[in-house]
């Protein structure tokens, strides 16, 4: 242990920086920090390779140096038994382990230089800490993926900017990947084996976690898809500044919100269904009571009066129904979530029989929410009406808007948009169809969301509330203005954002004459 031992710090924050455009691939050559001053990531085009990379960088271990590290941690394994889950006491628990690496190094009578200290720290935070070898890979603010598929094959990145890049990380070893899938296990605080081989979990930063244990179920062997989430979600303000959709179609979900209209995000994987769903969730009134019912946790709220509920999987032999002992299903919990007085209900992700208790719930009065897979109005209607769903014609028509969303990947542009906004206005006209009104839609050749044509949802809430349609055309002004005006600021902390829309509701006119809107 050296003399005037320094104390061991880093810095997890992401790094956000302008990246080249991709417009030329082969001159893209950039790096930026992960785990300061430690890890980097260097993102180059490969001649050998002809293709955009992603290399993870970090200290270079000499051989003696990979010895000590193992005795280190195979120590550390005996003396340590915390949960290092709590980023909060992330200081705490490296003052922790400087402790007891400072205590084991003078037990093994081995003497090393600073460098060699810090970068031993660095691999001890990493594998203690974090998630080993993809540790860097989590505190990069433009990964949306994180992709194994087997051993001795690289690990692949979705990358905001750059979308699917092969990384420099490869696991050869098949006991350090069961192992890693069992860390994962326990990080979510699930349950995998050879007997329950599937993981479906959620990471303590809110990331979501599909992993594999075996070679029986994935032939090269285990893996696992990490989706990131940011540490705070998208607001409305976020998606208007990134274009995904303008300020009049956040304005009228505003307005169909606090009039209880039921909406349902469709599209196809990774095309922004959960994130554009959560963003809108911030117009719901702050007094309001929220259920919501996931497979894996992914909506975060800035509401208090909700109640986040998660499905929990079963153990031992399924009986004739096909459900195991202890085993919670998103049917269960929605079917107790209407007992529980809920003002709002949201279903993270729409499968299965649970769609008929959420139809009835909507028919009931119960303002619902959810996510769907599907590219088209047409194509939710068919999957509804058809096994394993089977809904009845009737219930579907106590939808009122049915938002799809779109990922648009090319060698120029990496975006995502919602395509239409579609009003269900009517009864069915036949198998797979129901009356629409489409108010919005997108322009894909001059990128940007047009008005189609008058919303009938403002028809609705007159009726039911009254309220003149005149002034609901009016309040839309005012909210898109409003709104633009955000956009425009520098604001974009997502507490801020979300008392901003709380504040209109308390006080109209103070919020407008804040921005100079009156």
């Amino acid at each position: 242990m050296p003399e005037n031992q320094p104390k061991f710090q880093i810095d997890t924050r992401p790094e956000i920086i302008d990246l080249p455009s991709m417009a030329d691939r082969t001159v893209i050559d950039v790096r930026y920090s992960l785990l300061k001053p430690y890890a980097s990531a260097h993102i180059f085009w490969n001649k050998e390779m002809n293709e955009l990379v992603y290399h993870v960088e970090e200290p270079e271990l000499t051989p003696a140096e990979h010895e000590v590290l193992r005795l280190i941690l195979l120590a550390l394994e005996e003396m340590i038994n915390i949960s290092y889950s709590n980023a909060s006491k992330m200081n705490m628990v490296i003052t922790y382990l400087e402790k007891n690496v400072q205590a084991i190094l003078i037990e093994l009578g081995t003497k090393v230089s600073v460098e060699t200290y810090l970068k031993l720290m660095y691999y001890i935070f990493r594998n203690s800490v974090g998630l080993n070898r993809i540790e860097p890979l989590l505190h990069d603010y433009y990964i949306e993926d994180i992709e194994c598929n087997g051993l001795n094959f690289p690990i692949y990145i979705v990358h905001r900017k750059y979308e699917n890049l092969k990384t420099n990380i490869i696991y050869t070893n098949p006991q350090e990947s069961t192992d890693f899938v069992e860390k994962l296990a326990q990080k979510t605080g699930r349950y995998v084996s050879y007997a329950k081989p599937l993981l479906d979990g959620t990471l303590p930063d809110g990331s979501r976690v599909n992993a594999t244990y075996s070679s029986d179920i994935t032939t090269r062997g285990p893996t696992f898809t990490i989706r990131k989430f940011t540490k705070d979600p998208l607001t409305p303000i976020h998606l208007i500044r990134s274009r995904t959709a303008p300020a009049e179609v956040f304005a009228y979900l505003w307005i169909a919100i606090e009039h209880k209209k039921n909406i349902i995000v469709v599209g196809e994987t990774a095309s922004g269904k959960t994130t554009f769903l959560n963003a809108i969730l911030s117009f719901i009134p702050s007094e309001a009571r929220i259920c919501s019912i996931e497979d894996t946790r992914e909506l975060n709220l800035a509401h208090e009066n909700w109640l986040p509920s998660v499905t929990r999987t079963g153990f031992g032999i399924p009986d004739l129904q096909g459900k195991e002992y202890g085993e919670i299903s998103l049917f269960d919990l929605l079917r107790e979530s209407f007992r529980q007085n809920p003002d709002y209900v949201i279903v993270g992700e729409i499968r299965g029989k649970e769609a008929f208790v959420l139809f009835q719930g909507m028919a009931s009065g119960h303002p619902s929410f959810g996510t769907f897979h599907a590219g088209s109005v047409e194509t939710l209607v068919r999957r509804l009406e058809t096994p394993p769903i089977n809904l009845s014609p009737s219930l579907i028509e106590s939808l009122d808007i049915v938002c799809v969303m779109s990922h648009l990947k090319e060698t120029d542009k990496n975006i995502r948009r919602m395509k239409e906004l579609v009003e269900i206005t009517g009864k069915q006209k036949e198998i797979g169809k129901v009356e629409q009104n489409m108010p919005f839609e997108w322009d894909p050749v001059h990128d940007r969301i047009v008005s189609k044509s008058y919303p009938t949802v403002f028809q609705k809430i007159s009726k039911e509330s009254g309220q003149e349609i005149d002034k609901l055309n009016k309040e839309l002004q005012v909210r898109t203005m409003l709104l633009n005006k955000i956009a425009e600021t520098q604001i974009s902390d997502f507490k801020e954002i979300n008392e901003i829309i709380k504040g209109y509701y308390v006080n109209k006119v103070k919020v407008l004459r804040s921005f100079g809107l009156i």
